[in-house]
């Protein structure tokens, strides 16, 4: 049990986590545009991506103020993408998650910090086939350091070490296994493209370098065995979803799909729920 870093009624809480979550969202928005360009998060401040107009502070209220333009410019009357909104509501809800889970905690600031990082990936991925190396370096460094006061639950690399003779407690076997986790998913997706550019067609991309620094970050964060579920479930995402619309739909033949957004959202499916379904795997088939 991770113990609380403050007290606050639970109806309050669950408010300022939404509230903190679209304000939260609402630089992620920026983040999701401007990094991929290779622009700064900071200046100029935020503009209507239509004609180019600053936004004024009251038009640039998190989902309140697209619900007031009617999701439309105040200066061009061009209509704004709704992936504005949704991307403050989602990181809305993910605060609200993480403290439902976590509480007041240390362990609440690392999922929604991780959480945060992931949304911009499948986002950013989505829509510009960027996973911009900013947010992954950012992250692995982030993650290596919050591994230091939140532990990274992974059992095996422990196991690992005990097979050695060697015996880690502490913020030192936390550090080992994120360190374990980033060397593990970006190792393990690193193979996977070499073996796509050895046996398969030399001129097509199969898998980017944005995708194994995702998973090194993804691996620090949250240690080897929830980021070969993030893997797993990514994959499997994927596929059922690529494989019906292509035979499907002629126009998806050449569809470059973005692996990268799969692997994200199943990375934050992995941090909320991942200890529980490896919990119930092994109960099933006798392990635990």
């Amino acid at each position: 049990m991770f113990s609380p870093l403050f007290d606050v009624p639970p109806p309050l809480a669950y408010g300022a986590a939404a509230v903190f979550g679209l304000v939260f969202g609402s630089f992620l928005n920026v983040c999701i545009v401007r990094l991929p360009q290779h622009e700064s998060v900071v200046r100029p401040r935020s503009r209507c991506p239509r004609c180019g107009i600053p936004i004024c502070w009251y038009d640039n209220l998190p989902v309140l103020s697209y619900i007031v333009l009617r999701g439309k410019c105040r200066q061009c009357h061009k209509f704004i993408s709704v992936v504005y909104p949704l991307v403050e509501i989602l990181t809305a809800g993910l605060f609200v998650a993480a403290f439902a889970e976590f509480g007041a905690t240390r362990a609440f600031v690392k999922a929604v910090v991780f959480t945060m990082l992931m949304t911009v990936v499948v986002f950013s991925d989505f829509r510009e086939r960027i996973i911009p190396h900013s947010v992954t370096l950012f992250g692995i460094a982030l993650g290596l350091i919050l591994s230091l006061v939140v532990p990274v639950n992974d059992g095996l690399t422990e196991w690992s070490f005990r097979r050695f003779g060697v015996t880690l407690h502490g913020p030192v076997s936390s550090l080992a296994g994120a360190v374990a986790g980033g060397i593990f998913g970006a190792g393990l997706l690193y193979g996977v493209a070499w073996l796509f550019r050895r046996f398969g067609n030399p001129e097509k991309e199969y898998l980017g370098f944005g995708d194994v620094m995702l998973m090194l970050t993804v691996g620090v964060f949250l240690g080897i065995p929830l980021t070969y579920l993030t893997i797993l479930i990514g994959s499997l995402a994927g596929m059922l979803v690529a494989v019906p619309v292509t035979l499907v739909s002629r126009r998806f033949r050449h569809y470059a799909w973005p692996y990268g957004s799969f692997l994200g959202l199943a990375a934050i499916y992995a941090c909320f729920a991942g200890q529980s379904l490896i919990a119930s795997y092994l109960h099933w088939a006798g392990l635990a």
